[in-house]
């Protein structure tokens, strides 16, 4: 990646769409801020539930802080939609969180971005709704070592 852009380009196919919903989610399962943050236009502007951001180091700032809190994240995103310089997509991660003296409480957080593409394929605006929904261990899906692309999602489940 340059400055020059990103590939795929908008406006979006099916494949292309796909193509980037993936690279996304490979991106944020990196856990990696200085990194990510290289996916957004540097005028960027973010909805993170109740949290507006703008420009790639509040983006880097806003993921340095939510990947310190956010322990064992895992992420799985699909294509939800298309059209054009725009993708909306599903998401589910699970992370864990620790309280001092107290044993890791883990979570399912689902939701749903909206995404909006510059022409060189750089992202300038992300919106974001989510819930988070508190699991037991043995409840996880994306547990180390499983691929979180195989996890049967769309299986009937509801937590």
């Amino acid at each position: 990646m340059t400055e020059a852009g990103r590939p795929p380009y908008p406006p979006f196919t099916a494949e292309t769409a796909r193509i980037k919903v993936k690279a996304a989610q490979d991106a944020w399962n990196t856990k990696d801020p200085s990194k990510v943050k290289l996916a957004y236009t540097k005028d960027s502007s973010w909805r993170n539930r109740d949290l507006f951001l703008r420009g790639r180091d509040g983006i880097e700032n806003f993921l340095t802080a939510k990947w310190q809190r956010e322990k064992h994240y895992r992420l799985r995103k699909e294509l939800f939609a298309f059209e054009g310089n725009r993708i909306a997509v599903q998401f589910w991660y699970e992370w864990c969180d620790e309280e001092p003296g107290a044993e890791w409480k883990w979570w399912r957080t689902y939701g749903l971005e909206h995404w909006t593409f510059a022409e060189d394929g750089l992202m300038k605006e992300r919106r974001m709704s989510a819930n988070d929904v508190r699991i037991e261990e043995g409840d996880r899906w994306f547990k180390e070592g499983v691929d979180v692309d195989e996890v049967d999602i769309w299986g009937g489940r509801l937590i």
